[in-house]
């Protein structure tokens, strides 16, 4: 599993661009840059929808204004969902990151196996800070109803 300290292993995402689905690798997301990362479930679900990605929308501005550069969000989702989703939430400013192989959230170790509630594999719930591709704080929730430590509230303390 990833650490604090450790450099995010290369992988590449979907995200929905003005001409359809198109290749983002994680170069392209966090080299140069300080983005937080938010890692759920799924989208639309009770806890992602309701609990954990609208504290990132309210708290925007004020989580950029800490030299953040991006908020990425990533779910192992399709990038139409992921896109349906930003729409819905209000969340267009937000980078949707679309790992719907998991081969993302394989890699760094955060899967967590849903067959038994019929949702396949899954990201655990987390928020980090990369930092030119390097994680500098890293919150894992124990349960993934659960989005106290990986919420925006619990990220601006420590960024």
């Amino acid at each position: 599993m990833i650490q604090v300290g450790d450099h995010l292993p290369q992988a590449t995402f979907r995200v929905n661009g003005p001409d359809g689905p198109a290749a983002k690798t994680t170069d392209d997301v966090f080299k140069g840059r300080r983005v937080v990362l938010v890692g759920v479930p799924g989208a639309f679900t009770p806890s992602c929808h309701r609990n954990h990605l609208p504290g990132f929308v309210t708290h925007r501005d004020e989580i950029l204004a800490r030299g953040i550069d991006a908020i990425a969000v990533t779910a192992v989702n399709d990038v139409f969902v992921l896109d349906a989703w930003a729409k819905a939430s209000g969340a267009e400013s937000i980078e949707f990151l679309a790992d719907g192989n998991a081969d993302f959230v394989k890699a760094i170790g955060l899967e967590m196996d849903g067959t038994g509630f019929g949702l396949g594999i899954r990201s655990k719930r987390y928020a980090a800070l990369v930092e030119d591709g390097v994680v500098r704080v890293l919150n894992i929730e124990e349960s993934p109803s659960k989005a106290e430590i990986s919420g925006a509230e619990a990220l601006l303390k420590v960024i």
